[in-house]
């Protein structure tokens, strides 16, 4: 811990809400320069342009409230943060502002293997969850990419989705009830333990992905999985074109069929993950992966496997876990593959399932109109799209980014839009995507959203500047 007084570059306000954090929390809290400048940036790569003035680190509900009516008394900023793998800067802090981490907040409160639930706190680590509750035959279903890093809280405050959401649903279908902080210190306890309620308004489900701009999530009551039981049979096929590979898994999607998993690379991806794995790949070739589970998933597979054929994909079918696994870190390599070959801008855009390959054209066109290079995978199951800007980093630009990008990135979201998509499919809107906000939600449906802030966060301290 460091005391106020050797907090640099902070005024008297600053130094006053830095004692009153101290008095009331002790070592609890941290003015360490490396920790503020870890809480300045997140995985989009953003940095904030300032330091923010310390970060408390609640180890109980109690302190979360603590630090809430400090700051709320003193008209002092809140940005709460957990594991921050955020890719859209909604975690980063800025000068004058109180970093309120919930890391340590990570128990595992009660699985009911009866009621097929369980209640934690918002710090545990979505994978030692799932770890925990395979024990039991149990499952936490949502399971983004950074489910061995990224927290149960932090899903729920973007409404994580992942590999496996267009058959098990997104993080919002896997919430029945929540523990909120307020600003003024309050505790709310929302939703219920049972498997139908509607009394009231759900506030539950207004808190997932609101980004941490309403409130502090300091519990969670899960709804829970049974393991899936029964064969799993796992199809890669290689396309000769990113077009026919998309306009593949539209017409599985289309055809009623319902992969577990579903997941498309484009061929810069691929050539970019194969020389990173070291591996063989066709050169020019996107690849789609694809696993169905469950009663019934050989037979589907089966289907799934004459559509691929149908439009032109040679496929290897196999019902070998460790098999399985080799296809599937392909596609787990993409992120770090991308990291070796410059800077990378990670985007999250979602299309519906039949506009796939319109979208992977739009993309096409772009990379052609800006001279840029934009490697995209996809969870096709969903249509949401991950395309990654790969470029140069620019001194000179904010953030390194060059404008080439993001007029690129520009047209990009105006392109899902015009197909009925969205500006984000599970990566949240944070500071990277507010210019964008009013394009999709329209003036009147944006101030309401800003009135419903304004009604949890009259003095606007919560995670300011980002979403709205």
């Amino acid at each position: 811990m460091t005391s106020p007084e050797n907090v640099l570059n902070v005024t008297a306000h600053d130094t006053d809400v830095v004692a009153q954090l101290i008095d009331a929390l002790g070592d609890r809290v941290s003015t360490e320069p490396a920790a503020l400048e870890r809480a300045r940036t997140d995985k989009s790569g953003h940095i904030a342009a300032g330091t923010p003035l310390a970060i408390v680190t609640a180890l109980t509900v109690a302190d979360v409230q603590r630090t809430m009516r400090i700051a709320s008394r003193t008209g002092t900023p809140v940005v709460t943060r957990g594991a921050g793998t955020g890719l859209a800067g909604g975690a980063i802090a800025d000068s004058g502002e109180i970093v309120l981490s919930t890391m340590a907040m990570d128990a595992i409160l009660e699985i009911s293997t009866d009621d097929e639930l369980a209640v934690v706190e918002p710090g545990i680590i979505n994978a030692d969850l799932n770890a925990e509750l395979a024990k039991q035959g149990l499952w936490f279903a949502p399971d983004p990419a950074s489910r061995a890093i990224s927290t149960v809280g932090g899903n729920i405050a973007t409404n994580a989705g992942g590999l496996l959401c267009a058959k098990y649903g997104v993080t919002r279908e896997a919430v029945s009830g929540l523990s909120v902080v307020l600003v003024d210190g309050s505790l709310l306890e929302l939703g219920h333990r049972t498997v139908k309620g509607v009394t009231g308004l759900d506030l539950t489900a207004l808190f997932i992905g609101s980004e941490g701009t309403l409130g502090v999530i300091v519990g969670a009551t899960l709804r829970l999985r049974r393991l899936p039981t029964g064969e799993r049979v796992t199809i890669g096929a290689y396309f000769p074109s990113v077009e026919s590979a998309a306009r593949a898994a539209a017409v599985i999607s289309s055809s009623g069929l319902r992969p577990a998993i579903m997941e498309l690379v484009d061929h810069q991806a691929m050539a970019g993950i194969a020389e990173y794995l070291a591996i063989e790949s066709r050169a020019g070739s996107s690849y789609l992966l694809i696993q169905f589970d469950g009663s019934g998933a050989g037979v589907d597979a089966d289907a799934a496997g004459a559509i691929v054929r149908s439009l032109g994909g040679d496929l290897e079918l196999t019902t070998d876990t460790a098999e399985a696994e080799r296809l599937f870190a392909v596609r787990r390599a993409f992120h770090p593959a991308m990291e070796t070959r410059g800077t990378v801008l990670i985007e999250d855009v979602c299309v519906p399932r039949s506009a796939l390959p319109a979208m992977f054209q739009a993309i096409s066109d772009i990379e052609v109109r800006f001279g840029v290079t934009i490697p995209t995978v996809a969870h096709a199951g969903d249509g949401n799209l991950h395309p990654n800007f790969v470029f140069e980093s620019d001194p000179e630009a904010e953030n390194g980014v060059p404008d080439v990008i993001w007029a690129a990135a520009d047209e990009l979201f105006l392109a899902a839009l015009r197909l009925g998509g969205t500006l984000t499919g599970e990566h949240g809107v944070g500071l990277l995507k507010r210019r964008w906000l009013g394009h999709e939600l329209g003036g009147p449906q944006l101030e309401l959203q800003r009135q419903i802030k304004g009604v949890f966060d009259p003095q606007g301290l919560l995670n300011p500047g980002k979403v709205f």
